[in-house]
């Protein structure tokens, strides 16, 4: 009898399964990256382990050329084309990390790199890839529609498309993250991986079940899209918005990688983004590293889940660092504000000579620091001879401006903190 052929997914490979990822194909793709790929450092940190009352040790894959561990991937796959294949080129779709990675280990193997974006992509994201010799196609005005055409281009010009995440290989490259980190450190309790396509954590789940598998391995995603921990779930949940996480933002989690996770992880979490600005801003206040919102997903979950980590020894990987600077300066001055650190109050007044004198006399009495004044004279209900005056100022810390508030009430004014939203 004949053995029946194959699936063939579009790439003309086999379709995977969860078979197709394991110990050993992770262990030889450590041995086909070798050193073109940075062994970052593993790093305890004791002032996250006393904040989150758990044992907190730092994987700092942000560390990379290009910032993120998504070269370990790509260079797995780069490395085992034909050479018909690499003569030709490969194709990806992508708006992130991967399309960097890529373009940088293909670049450096002579091997054409196209990388097809969508419209909407931040220049900078586009001059960063081009920067390491990736060749930018935009296309479309969603990641879905930039797919379609990548793929479209694969079958029209012979190129080979390179999953950023739904591809064993791929798999196999990010696993060389958890086998680098229980190299050096076998007694994890538990992993706390970022999940958006699942390429990631299918890798580390795989390495971390076969050399251990009384540890844990938790996935976590953006709340505002939880594609994979519905689909584990058998839930429904909406995916969109602004997520800081738009490294882990993926609408449509792989199957592959489904099927890996279903099998291999342990719980998927989900954190809000005033978690993930809050583990954005620790990172680089406590330990002066720069991550991106998907980076500080594993933070961002133990510190919202005390409970569940409390005790035990955590390896959390800080995947990526490629983020905005204009960005990362509101992540941080938003944090000082929900420190209390930095506040606005909204202040009633007449609109009277030495009205706005008598308020900063009481300022300058608790010595909080003034940074603006914005008046507000027409778009007001308060009478011809009202005004609303916000005043955003810096203190030592939040009792100072509760004291400085309670103060200005003394005196009859109505006063008014303005919250962040």
């Amino acid at each position: 009898m004949s053995a029946t052929a194959p699936t063939l997914a579009p790439s003309g490979l086999p379709v995977a399964t969860p078979a197709d990822l394991t110990l050993d194909t992770v262990r030889a793709a450590a041995a086909r990256i070798g050193d073109a790929v940075v062994k970052t450092p593993l790093m305890h940190s004791i002032t996250l382990s006393q904040i989150t009352g758990a044992d907190i040790w730092l994987k700092f894959e942000n560390l990379q050329f290009t910032a993120a561990y998504k070269e370990r991937g790509a260079l797995n796959a780069l490395l085992q084309l034909t050479d018909e294949q690499r003569a030709r080129g490969v194709i990806a779709a992508s708006a992130g990390n991967h399309s960097q990675g890529l373009s940088y280990h293909g670049t450096r193997l002579g091997v054409p790199v196209t990388i097809v974006m969508p419209r909407t992509t931040p220049t900078v994201k586009v001059m960063q890839t081009e920067s390491v010799g990736g060749k930018v196609v935009l296309h479309g005005e969603t990641f879905d529609e930039a797919y379609a055409h990548a793929r479209k281009l694969e079958g029209e010009l012979g190129l080979t498309f390179v999953h950023p995440f739904d591809d064993p290989r791929v798999a196999a490259g990010a696993g060389t993250v958890a086998l680098e980190m229980l190299e050096e450190k076998q007694d994890f309790d538990c992993i706390v991986t970022p999940i958006g396509g699942g390429g990631l954590i299918s890798g580390m789940s795989t390495v971390a079940k076969a050399l251990n598998p009384a540890i844990e391995v938790v996935g976590v995603q953006a709340a505002l899209f939880p594609s994979m921990y519905a689909r584990i779930k058998g839930e429904t949940h909406e995916c969109g918005g602004d997520t800081l996480a738009e490294g882990i933002a993926v609408k449509y989690p792989g199957d592959f990688t489904a099927q890996v996770i279903a099998e291999r992880v342990d719980d998927i979490l989900l954190v809000d983004e005033p978690a993930l600005e809050k583990a954005v801003a620790l990172l680089l206040q406590i330990e002066k590293t720069v991550v991106e919102g998907a980076g500080a997903a594993g933070l961002a979950a133990v510190l919202a889940n005390p409970e569940r980590f409390a005790g035990k020894t955590i390896g959390l990987v800080l995947c990526g660092g490629n983020i905005d600077t204009r960005l990362l300066a509101n992540v941080l001055l938003r944090d000082l504000a929900r420190q209390g650190r930095l506040a606005r109050l909204r202040i009633t007044l007449q609109d009277r000579p030495g009205a706005l004198f008598r308020v900063m006399r009481l300022f300058d009495e608790h010595n909080v620091n003034i940074i603006e004044i914005y008046h507000q004279r027409i778009f007001t209900t308060l009478p011809a001879k009202g005004l609303i005056t916000d005043i955003e100022c810096e203190a030592r810390d939040a009792q100072q401006v509760d004291d400085l508030v309670e103060a200005l009430r003394d005196k009859g004014y109505s006063v008014q903190l303005v919250e962040l939203g």
